[in-house]
């Protein structure tokens, strides 16, 4: 059985690493009658979003209804599967004829794509007479009406501190020895995913009779190149041999699927070509379930179908050298990482100079830097916050809109990188000074500053501290007033 199955949350009590919004999801529920509102829980995956709602609707002893946005997303499927659910207050079961409607995968829902479906579920949890959970991934891919219908409570990644007792605690149960320098590898590589960590150490103990941290190293670092697997899986091994080889391939379900599905049509033709797609869509059709259901265990139907199956598809044998290369998705993809890279880097410049979180720098104010300084109109205000966060062209530039190369940018940093020296020899606690407003703490002169906000980040609990906590003055955003 799946550990991540047999060991998810029955309470809320049991829900790990993340106890301010455990708190925030109970009172919630409990005051549900009051306020009748419909609540997002949002974070990256593998935190607990999914089993929070299961757990506290075990605790409130509300029965659930179960609605995936992947795969239930038109107006009609909505109104008429969680419609009357959502809007009934007489339903039976569950405490005063409650039940929880719970919505995973919220942030699947893009306009006109979903055929009606987004506008459907805003309607929805505005007139619920129920109580709405709504699971999501990314925050900011959900419509602004649908998150301006909803109170929100953010689920942070679970640090390795809060993994790691999670991971004792299995062992203990299920009998499996174990050194700790082991479970703090797991836990340090899975860093913000329990669920991941909790398959890891699932796969470790079948294949040991006790979890030494060699065991753990050499098992991870034990992989097949993707380019010796295409080869062997195309031309070489049959059914068993390719399913076995895949277990030593680096890559997730999600991507080996792609370099398979781009490079087979290089060697295989006619109707082992027919028969390799057919295996593929099975594999598809698989890890589609794996996304609606966040059942993992589906995982393995989709490998086998995938690898044993493409082998056994092939009708001859395969000779040659043939030139394999990446999935074609991945050159936009990877232009995508790297915009992502640009954002992780200017939202860890904030949190470092502003003692807030990555995420509440990423998602709460980067927005609000964007639009106050949006193709630089505001030429000193972009030029104060290039100094304050100490960024350079191509992160101004990603800020604002404007052209990296453009005389604006560049001259905007180069007044930027001034203003920083200028209030280094001058002893200032910050680059915006003469800037930006005086704020009531500074005329009192206790020298806090951005200096105390960074010393009680550096404090902070990681269990403690989501993005609605941060007000203006711990944001930074104060200083563009």
């Amino acid at each position: 059985m799946d550990w991540t199955e047999k060991y998810r949350p029955s309470t809320l009590s049991e829900v790990r690493g993340n106890n301010k919004a455990r708190d925030a999801l109970r009172e919630w529920a409990e005051t549900w009658e009051s306020h009748r509102e419909a609540v997002i829980l949002h974070g990256s995956p593998g935190v607990g979003k999914t089993s929070a709602a299961h757990a506290l609707a075990s605790d409130m002893g509300w029965p659930t209804i179960e609605l995936n946005a992947s795969n239930q997303r038109t107006k009609a499927v909505v109104e008429r599967v969680a419609g009357e659910a959502a809007k009934s207050g007489t339903l039976t079961g569950g405490s005063a004829g409650r039940r929880l409607v719970v919505m995973d995968e919220a942030d699947n829902l893009h306009g006109n794509v979903d055929r009606g479906g987004s506008r459907a579920i805003t309607g929805l949890v505005k007139e619920a007479g129920q109580p709405m959970v709504l699971i999501a991934n990314e925050f900011y891919e959900m419509s602004n009406s649908l998150r301006n219908a909803c109170e929100t409570i953010e689920f942070r990644d679970i640090s390795a501190r809060s993994i790691l007792p999670v991971l004792r605690d299995i062992c203990r149960r299920e009998g499996v020895e174990y050194e700790d320098s082991a479970l703090e590898s797991i836990a340090e590589t899975n860093s913000g995913d329990l669920r991941g960590a909790v398959n890891d150490l699932q796969a470790l103990a079948e294949n040991a009779e006790k979890l030494i941290d060699d065991v753990v190293t050499s098992d991870r670092d034990r992989t097949t190149g993707i380019f010796d697997f295409l080869d062997a899986l195309i031309k070489e091994e049959d059914a068993e041999g390719a399913l076995r080889m895949s277990y030593d391939v680096d890559e997730t379900p999600d991507d080996l699927i792609n370099w398979i599905e781009d490079n087979v049509p290089k060697d295989y033709r006619g109707a082992e070509l027919a028969d390799a797609y057919d295996n593929l869509a099975n594999a598809d059709r698989w890890l589609g379930r794996v996304r609606a259901t966040q059942n993992y265990t589906y995982w393995r139907y989709a490998g086998d179908a995938m690898t044993a199956g493409v082998a056994a598809s092939r009708r001859e044998s395969k000779g040659g050298w043939t030139r394999y290369g990446p999935p074609s998705y991945w050159s936009k993809l990877g232009r995508s990482r790297a915009t992502r890279d640009k954002r992780d880097y200017i939202a860890r410049k904030i949190a470092a100079s502003s003692g807030t979180s990555m995420a509440s720098a990423r998602r709460e104010i980067m927005p609000l830097l964007s639009t106050m300084t949006h193709h630089c109109t505001n030429r000193d205000l972009t030029v104060a916050m290039a100094a304050r966060y100490d960024l350079d062209a191509e992160h101004v530039a990603f800020i604002t809109g404007s052209g990296e190369d453009t005389n604006k940018v560049q001259s905007i940093v180069e007044d930027a990188a001034r203003l920083g020296e200028e209030a280094a020899v001058e002893g200032s606690d910050g680059a915006f000074e003469g800037a930006t407003r005086t704020t009531p703490d500074d005329e009192a002169g206790d020298g806090s500053g951005s200096q105390s906000a960074e010393s009680e980040a550096e404090g902070e609990d990681e269990e403690a501290g989501s993005a609605e906590d941060a007000d203006d003055s711990q944001s930074g955003l104060g200083d563009f007033s």
